[in-house]
C-alpha cells in the first residue's frame, strides 16, 4: 500500500461513450495524487483486482469512489453495506430530469457532480458543477490535414451518434439545398448509426437534393480528431446532450463552431459571434442563415479564438484539478 491516497473511479459499460472518454482525459492526472484505479471494464486506465478491492473493503482502509452510472452507484452502496470506509461521489451525465431510482441513488452519495448549470438546476439536492475537460494534447490545430475520401475544398463536419435526437435530419433539411449551390463544400457526417431506417430517411433527403457526391456518410472512427483538424467548420444541431465533448474537442482544434443554444453545455462554452455560432433548437431559418452565411464566405471564421477558450477554461487539467478539490474536500 503506498502512501498516496487511494482513488477508484467506476466504469460497468461494453461501449464506449462520452463518459468513458471523460474519465480516460483526466486519469493520468489523479494518478499524479493518488493511487488511482479503474472499477469495471470497457475503458483503459489501471484496473483494481476484485481481490484488492475486498481487501480495501474489509480493512475499513479509506478511499474515494467516483460513480458515474446507476448500476455503478448501486455496487457501491453494496461495498458499504459491507462496511467499506469511501468517499462516495456521483456524477449525473444526463440534462433531463432524473427519475425516481436516480434521484434516490443520487441522495446516497456524499457529493454529487452536475456537468452543467442546466443539469443542476434539474437536481433536487446540492450539487457542484464541473464540466469535462478536453485533451489538449491530442485535440488541436494542424495544418495541411485532409481527408482523402473527401474531393471538396471545404468541410463541414457533424460528430456523433446518429439518431434523431443529435439532430442530423434537421441540420440535413436545411444544409442540402445550400451545399448544391456550393459544389466546393462537403458535409460529413461521422458516428455510429442507432437505427438504419433513421439513417436511410437521411440519405433519402441527400439523393432528393442530388447532393450524394458531397455528403459522406463515416462510422464511428478513432480517427475523428483528422475529421476535425481537416474541418473549415463542425455542426453540433444536437436537441439533447449530456455536455457535448463534441462541441469543446472540435473549438480545441480550431475549428469554427455552429451548435443549437441551451443545449449540454453549449450556450456556457459558446460566447456567441465571438468564439462560435448559436442558433435555436428547430428554427431553420436562423440555421440556413448561418450556413448560407458560412458557404459564401461572409461568416467570420472564429476558431482561433474558440482553441483559446478551449485551452484557458476548459481543459482536462482543470475538470481534474476541481474533481480532486471535490475528493479532498
Amino acid at each position: 500500500m503506498t502512501t498516496k491516497p487511494i482513488l477508484i473511479h467506476t466504469h460497468f459499460h461494453r461501449r464506449r461513450t462520452g463518459v468513458t472518454r471523460s474519465i480516460e482525459n483526466v486519469f493520468s492526472f489523479f494518478e499524479l495524487k493518488y493511487e488511482a484505479y479503474v472499477y469495471g471494464y470497457g475503458v483503459s486506465g489501471r484496473k483494481i483486482s476484485q481481490k484488492k478491492l475486498w481487501s480495501l473493503v474489509f480493512s475499513k482502509h479509506f478511499f474515494v469512489m467516483h460513480c458515474h452510472r446507476n448500476n455503478e452507484i448501486l455496487r457501491a452502496l453494496f461495498l458499504r453495506m459491507l462496511g467499506a470506509n469511501f468517499k462516495l461521489i456521483a456524477t449525473r451525465h444526463a440534462e433531463s430530469i432524473p427519475s425516481g431510482l436516480t434521484n434516490f441513488l443520487l441522495k446516497k452519495a456524499d457529493e454529487v457532480v452536475a456537468l452543467t448549470i442546466g443539469m443542476q438546476k434539474n437536481l433536487e439536492y446540492p450539487s457542484k458543477v464541473v464540466g469535462h475537460g478536453v485533451d489538449n494534447d491530442l485535440f488541436r490545430p494542424k495544418e495541411g490535414v485532409t481527408r482523402p475520401e473527401v474531393k471538396q475544398k471545404y468541410l463541414l463536419t457533424c460528430a456523433g451518434r446518429v439518431r434523431k435526437s443529435k439532430g442530423q435530419k434537421v441540420m440535413l433539411e436545411v444544409f442540402a439545398p445550400i451545399l448544391k449551390e456550393h459544389p466546393d463544400w462537403a458535409l460529413v457526417i461521422v458516428g455510429k448509426v442507432d437505427k438504419p431506417e433513421f439513417l436511410e430517411g437521411l440519405k433519402n433527403i441527400v439523393a432528393a437534393h442530388e447532393v450524394e457526391a458531397q455528403v459522406y456518410f463515416v462510422e464511428e472512427t478513432p480517427e475523428i480528431i483528422s475529421f476535425y483538424q481537416a474541418s473549415h467548420s463542425v455542426i453540433v444541431p444536437s436537441f439533447s446532450e449530456g455536455f457535448s465533448l463534441v462541441c469543446a474537442e472540435a473549438m480545441a482544434c480550431g475549428c469554427n463552431v455552429i451548435a443549437t443554444r441551451n443545449v449540454g453545455v453549449h450556450s456556457e462554452i459558446i460566447d456567441e459571434e465571438k468564439n462560435g455560432y448559436l442558433f435555436d433548437i428547430n428554427n431553420k431559418e436562423a440555421l440556413q442563415v448561418l450556413l448560407k452565411g458560412l458557404c459564401s464566405g461572409n461568416l467570420p471564421h472564429l476558431g482561433a479564438a474558440a482553441q483559446i477558450n478551449i485551452q484557458e477554461h476548459w481543459s482536462a487539467q482543470i475538470e481534474a484539478d476541481r474533481l480532486m478539490a471535490i475528493y479532498a474536500s
